[in-house]
């Protein structure tokens, strides 16, 4: 797919064009390797709390603390994989390194479980005698995490980049999207439940077996798979280009800005003139006295200018959707706090486990997917004759994440007046705002990754699904630290939520919701497509705000 920027600038591609590599009959090889490497990982990190607590002996909070800097890393590497597969080995060898380099994590976790001279002797939770691992076993522990880290950062958002470069169009690519989304959940639906159940009810050792089992299925079926994908060749490392963008349009800030195309440096690509948009970074590639081939730090093509005016107009974007997965990761723990003084029994025998409250959200936003595939999405198209846009997409998504805000501070409120009355509130009540979340990341996920990697220039595609997993990670970062901040400031989140107002923590963030979506519906209504047609039909930038 060659695509074009802003103006009449046309853009070469380095995907391979070959019609005998690539399209949907690469679909079940990479569907089923996400599948399983999401049941792998998914399967080790959602109970490893538990896993250092019960088989390490390590204090829980030392545990929560380990455990979230295993998650931020997770989040936030991915773009580190991303940039090695665009700017020196491409995505294919970066799938393949990692998904190798993961199994063997998970084969030293479960070897970890087997030999008993690699964990400390066991003892009660939370007795004062339990004795604390040694440096050996703390080390290799580590290294086993470190593996699988990387694993699951060089695999789970490349794999989005790897599969959407298999089709040309872009509503392909967007149904790709859904359909990876919807595996992603399904896996860890899978490692939440039934392997987190085989590792507390049967053995650490069979757990983490099975996670090994998955890893290596995808790693064979991933690797068959590797004569009919479609190659993209690296790129060189594409954030020097934007570098020089700025820096030539810096130097050249004086000069002024002609209206003739042959003015300009075209390098390898057709004679154009740059977009009208940022103008000042045409600059750039404007031809001087002082300027020459070799000057590559005075002279860009009109093509590198116009590739980081794309990445330049998405940054305000980018803001908005960071500051609404924001209030989605701290209801993630408010939840759990809520659900702690809940009941949670289900029937006289089965209590349900608060941290599994989760997986409402993930069922649910299997469910939508599905349904927005098959229905939502076609009938919309069917109605207005163009299919909604990523940005209409994003901006469905803010509502319902704002909706399920508002909903779960009032029944945080029900749930304080319950507690006054002398009773307890059922944890059923927390399933609505749950559902309601889920409904929203259904548009939000997948709709960013869409609009990142059509928007970026066709160097920086993994880069820009992994942008996703970034914004997760710098989420909850800035929740830790507004919750900290709320804790100093009121008396809304104690020890115990009973005696707190949760519910003016969610009010708080309803607030804050809706400000955000005012200024994304701003960003919104400016923002120019960098490829204005979708699908063969024409699409109105200012259509995301309907």
């Amino acid at each position: 797919m060659a695509r074009s920027p802003s103006g009449d600038t046309e853009v070469q591609t380095s995907r391979d064009p070959s019609s005998n590599h690539g399209g949907w009959k690469t679909f079940p090889f990479m569907i089923a390797t996400l599948l399983g490497l999401s049941i792998a990982s998914f399967g080790w990190v959602m109970n490893l709390v538990v896993f250092l607590i019960k088989e390490f002996n390590i204090k829980s909070i030392a545990a929560t603390q380990i455990s979230n800097i295993v998650n931020g890393c997770v989040s936030m590497l991915p773009v580190v994989a991303a940039i090695l597969a665009d700017s020196f080995f491409g995505n294919i060898p970066v799938i393949s390194v990692s998904a190798f380099v993961s199994l063997l994590g998970i084969l030293l976790l479960t070897l970890i479980t087997s030999l008993d001279y690699l964990r400390p002797p066991p003892c009660q939770t939370g007795s004062s005698l339990c004795q604390s691992p040694s440096k050996l076993q703390l080390g290799i522990l580590y290294a086993a995490l470190a593996l699988v880290i990387i694993g699951s950062a060089g695999t789970r958002f490349t794999l989005a980049s790897a599969g959407a470069n298999q089709y040309e169009k872009p509503k392909d690519q967007g149904r790709f999207f859904n359909w990876y989304f919807l595996t992603l959940y399904s896996g860890a639906i899978t490692g939440a439940t039934a392997i987190v159940y085989t590792q507390e009810n049967a053995s650490w050792k069979l757990g983490f077996g099975l996670c090994a089992v998955a890893n290596l299925i995808s790693f064979i079926v991933f690797v068959s798979g590797k004569r009919f994908y479609k190659h993209d060749k690296p790129m060189g490392s594409p954030f020097t280009n934007l570098i020089r963008v700025v820096v030539a349009a810096t130097a050249k800030r004086k000069v002024v800005i002609s209206s003739s195309k042959e003015d300009y440096y075209h390098g390898k690509t057709s004679a154009a003139m740059p977009s009208t948009s940022f103008r000042f970074f045409n600059r750039a590639a404007l031809k001087t006295e002082d300027d020459s081939v070799n000057k590559i730090w005075r002279l860009c093509s009109v093509q590198e200018v116009e590739d980081f005016k794309a990445v330049f107009r998405v940054l305000p974007l980018l803001l908005a959707i960071i500051f609404v997965s924001t209030p989605m990761v701290m209801q993630t723990s408010l939840i759990i706090l809520q659900a702690l003084v809940t009941d949670r029994g289900l029937g006289p025998h089965f209590k349900i486990p608060a941290g599994s409250l989760q997986v409402i959200v993930i069922i649910t936003a299997c469910i939508v997917i599905v349904m927005n595939n098959f229905l939502v999405y076609p009938m919309y198209q069917k109605l207005t004759h163009k299919p909604l846009t990523p940005l209409q997409k994003v901006g469905i998504g803010h509502v319902f994440i704002i909706l399920s805000m508002a909903i779960s501070a009032v029944v945080e409120t029900k749930r304080l007046k319950t507690v006054n009355n002398g009773h307890t509130m059922s944890v059923l009540w927390l399933v609505p705002p749950l559902v309601i979340v889920g409904i929203g990341e259904t548009f939000q996920f997948p709709a960013n990754i869409e609009l990142f990697y059509r928007e970026f220039p066709e160097s920086l595609s993994s880069t820009a699904t992994s942008l996703t997993s970034v914004v997760i990670g710098i989420s909850f970062y800035l929740s830790t630290a507004l919750i900290t901040l709320i804790q100093r400031t009121t008396k809304w989140l104690p020890n115990d939520i009973n005696h707190g107002r949760v519910d003016n923590v969610y009010w708080v963030l309803v607030i804050v919701g809706v400000l955000n979506f005012g200024y994304f519906l701003v960003c919104a209504w400016f923002y120019r497509y960098r490829n204005p047609k979708d699908d063969d039909q024409e699409q109105d930038p200012k259509d995301v705000t309907t």
